[in-house]
């Protein structure tokens, strides 16, 4: 009886365990799909759950076959929320979790513990903070864990150890403390380990990282380690790609890095502690394709086993203490494109093998003592762009062809050499001395002839018409005739007090005339900034400022003559969807870096300064090559340092800076601020109103930096060409700091920019508006205002009357070329 009474038991059992698994299944699905609803994160789609398994339906949802959520995959969807506000731990068979690319805040929920199958978790590029939750230990399961790009801080939990099945761990750009637990050394399965970018991390590479016998890259670098660099790296016989660079290692290069035979890409640059001398063991790394040993404090030879690298694309040992001279079997490297040895002890000569690496794009040697003639063969380099064999020791002829291409300034600093002299010396002498007798000869007929025609010019055509550094031909009547008398067809711009026009003279030079109106030149004001303007520039040279060839002044007839700069204006290029495309970011920032040092050359290389007071896109004009100059001085002034400098206000709504709004005292940093409005507009392809208006109200928002930049290019990928978007972004804010006494000096701003050339930046996509005012990397050195504040805590401050800083609507300006 009681067989039977069992065997019905068991039968009663097995008939309902399906029914109770198929509840639990249910009860499951709803939690999800109740989760799901209750985040918010697909209110646009319109969807509810009217059945158990709808929500499998949604975008990044991915359900097993009893509908049950395995895959979360929301990259770059926009979310902005905290992740304790979605109930993690209600989905126990998720898989895969990413949430990277968003705007997620707050920590990681300890909940994040109990998905016991997770084996992806990815939430980088957010804004998430705190401490690593110590129940994440428990996802054993967990094949990569990216949690990179975000605020994370506190220690690295040893307990990332226990996650046995990791082959992807990347905790970079956080805000990681402490040293590298030894703990990691028990992910064996590991490929891939970055934790660079986490500044505050101290103390010693523990020599358990030996270990990872699995790793095919690591990458440490812009740390803060100290001490040696352990032998063991030297076990990672399958590394490909190691970077170690930017931190505080010590002592000497270990022997045994140099068996990590496939070791494709090497760093090590800025240790400035890493002593001692390259080995020729280096020989032994035939896989190498790009090593980087600048910045230590090595001394010795450059290693002749150098040359046998047959693959290096990329060798830079700059900034170190090496001699000797550089091997002539260097020509070996067919495949070489950069090659940066400046700023060493190293003398000899160049050798002439170089001209075998037909690949090479960069070579700089310069700031060394090598000496003897220029090779020839670095004339026909045809891949070279970049060339600089300044401050050596170099003698003999230095080649037509390779000033013209390089420009002079990369041969500075080698007394001993001189520009090629044709080879009948006699000949040249007398050409020389005839030149100077036609010339002499021309200034007295000038004098002495021409003097009644001048005189009659004037009483004809005004009080003066006036042409010096230009054509002498060009006479009064071209111009009219060139003009059609100033027609309205020629006209291509309408300034502040006047019209532009475009003029083709006899010769086929092309100038611009800027012309007073009629009845603006019967008003004494601006008689006075139609002289100001001309009595500026004919003092002013600098490439970045507009040309002033000449003028005319009459009380009916007033014109400035200038060079003509076919692109127009900044102003209507950055509105024009065809030309803004045209304008890339190696176009911008040199744009940037143009306007930046016409504007120093003002404030600190005129006698006295010179104020522009109406720095505005409208008034940087562009030539064909899209180089910019700065024009329009009408209502510049020269800074007189003993005075008030009080005057009415002048310049442009937009870009005037705040304090003109209260106070009528002008100084150079008003300018400054123009220039900060300036750049952010070449940046962003317009006017920074919005952003201005937004970090006013909200200076502690996050906004990235990826965001603001102009949309019509592609974001930038370069890492040069990205650190100098970030550094000038950086460079902006400090401008238009509210105190001007907090703003850095455009000689500074110049500095900054040639400080920066050896300093890496994060990628783009990781960096926020709010982290452009974190030294060392970015920002100018930390100065103390007048009131006692720093120039960095102040730099958010913008709480003036934002109204005072918005463009006008009444841009009169077009461009017609």
């Amino acid at each position: 009886m009681d067989v039977v009474c069992s065997g019905v038991v068991l039968l009663m059992i097995l008939a309902t365990a399906p029914v109770a698994i198929a509840v639990t299944e249910s009860a499951v699905n709803l939690l999800e799909a109740e989760a799901l609803l209750k985040s918010g994160w697909w209110e646009d789609s319109g969807a509810t759950a009217t059945t158990i398994s709808a929500h499998c339906q949604w975008s990044g949802i991915i359900c097993n076959d009893a509908g049950s959520v395995t895959e979360l995959l929301l990259p770059g969807y926009g979310i902005h929320d905290s992740l304790t506000n979605f109930g993690v731990s209600s989905f126990p068979n998720l898989v895969r979790l990413d949430l990277s690319g968003n705007k997620l805040y707050g920590t990681i929920p300890h909940q994040i513990g109990a998905l016991s199958k997770l084996t992806h978790l990815t939430l980088s590029n957010n804004f998430m903070e705190g401490f690593i939750p110590s129940s994440i230990a428990n996802l054993t399961t967990l094949v990569i864990l990216d949690l990179s790009y975000n605020s994370f801080s506190g220690r690295i939990p040893p307990t990332l150890g226990l996650l046995s099945n990791l082959d992807f761990l990347d905790l970079n750009s956080n805000y990681f403390s402490g040293v590298i637990p030894p703990a990691l050394s028990n992910l064996t399965k590991l490929s891939r380990l970055y934790i660079h970018w986490n500044p505050a991390i101290r103390g010693v590479l523990p020599e358990e990282i030996g270990n990872l016998k699995s790793l095919l890259e690591l990458d440490l670098s812009y740390n803060g380690i100290s001490g040696s660099i352990p032998p063991t790296l030297g076990q990672l016989s399958n590394l490909y790609s190691l970077d170690l660079s930017t931190n505080h290692f010590s002592g000497t290069i270990p022997l045994a890095l140099f068996n990590l035979t496939n070791l494709s890409r090497l760093d090590i640059h800025w240790n400035p502690a890493i002593g001692g001398f390259l080995s020729e063991e280096v020989r032994n790394l035939k896989s190498l394709v790009e090593v980087d040993f600048s910045g230590l404090n090595l001394s010795g030879a450059l290693p002749s086993s150098l040359c046998g690298l047959t693959k290096l694309v990329s060798l830079s040992g700059a900034q170190n203490q090496m001699h000797g001279s550089i091997p002539s079997e260097i020509g070996i490297l067919k495949n070489l494109k950069h090659l940066a040895l400046g700023s060493n002890r190293l003398t000899g000569q160049i050798p002439p093998t170089l001209g075998n690496m037909t690949a090479l794009v960069s070579l700089d040697l310069s700031s060394n003592q090598i000496s003897g003639s220029i090779p020839l063969q670095l004339s026909v380099l045809p891949s070279l762009k970049f060339l600089d064999l300044s401050y050596n020791a170099l003698e003999g002829e230095l080649p037509c062809e390779l000033v013209n291409k390089f420009g002079s300034e990369s041969f500075v600093g080698n007394p001993d050499l001189h520009r090629h002299d044709p080879p009948y010396y006699i000949i040249g002498v007398g050409v020389t001395l005839l030149v100077f007798a036609i010339t002499g000869g021309l200034v007295i007929y000038i004098c002495c002839f021409k003097k009644v025609e001048v005189e009659l010019m004037d009483n004809k055509h005004g009080d003066i018409f006036r042409i010096w550094n230009y054509d002498g031909n060009m006479a009064y009547a071209d111009i009219i005739k060139a003009t059609n008398d100033f027609d309205v067809g020629y006209c291509i711009g309408t300034g502040g007090y006047g019209s532009v026009y475009r003029a083709q003279l006899p010769s086929g030079k092309v100038v611009a005339l800027k012309k007073l109106h009629r009845l603006e030149g019967e008003n004494p004001n601006f008689d006075k900034s139609f002289r100001n303007e001309a009595d500026m520039l004919s003092k002013i040279r600098h490439r970045n400022i507009v040309k002033l060839f000449g003028f005319c002044l009459h009380k009916r007839c007033m014109f400035l003559i200038y060079e003509y700069m076919d692109r127009g204006s900044l102003f209507c290029i950055l509105r024009d969807e065809t030309e803004a495309v045209e304008l890339d970011w190696v176009k911008r920032v040199n744009l940037i870096k143009g306007i930046a040092s016409a504007l120093s050359y003002l404030h600190h290389d005129c006698d006295p300064p010179i104020i522009h007071r109406d720095v505005s896109s409208n008034n940087i004009l562009l030539n064909s090559q899209l180089e910019a100059t700065l024009s329009d001085f009408g209502t510049a002034r020269i800074l007189e340092l003993d005075s008030s400098n009080q005057t009415v206000i002048a310049g442009t709504f937009g870009y005037m800076a705040p304090e003109l709004a209260y106070t009528m005292v002008v100084t150079e940093k008003s300018d400054v601020y123009s220039f900060g409005i300036v750049v952010l507009e070449t940046l962003f392809g317009e006017h920074p109103r919005e952003f201005l208006s937004c970090i006013s109200s909200q200076p502690n928002e996050p906004i990235m930096l990826k965001d603001l930049l102009d949309t019509r290019l592609p974001p930038p990928t370069n890492p040069l060409v990205v650190r100098n978007v970030v550094l000038a972004t950086a460079l902006a804010l400090d401008c238009i700091n509210a105190n001007p006494k907090c703003r850095p000096t455009m000689q500074q701003v110049v500095n900054r920019f040639e400080e920066s050339r050896r300093e890496s930046t994060r990628p783009l996509h990781t960096i926020a508006v709010n982290q452009l005012v974190s030294p060392p990397v970015l920002s100018l050195p930390e100065q103390t205002c007048a009131d006692g504040t720093s120039s960095l805590s102040t730099i958010n401050e913008f709480h003036v009357d934002i109204s005072a800083t918005l463009p006008s609507s009444n841009f009169s300006i077009h461009v017609s070329t």
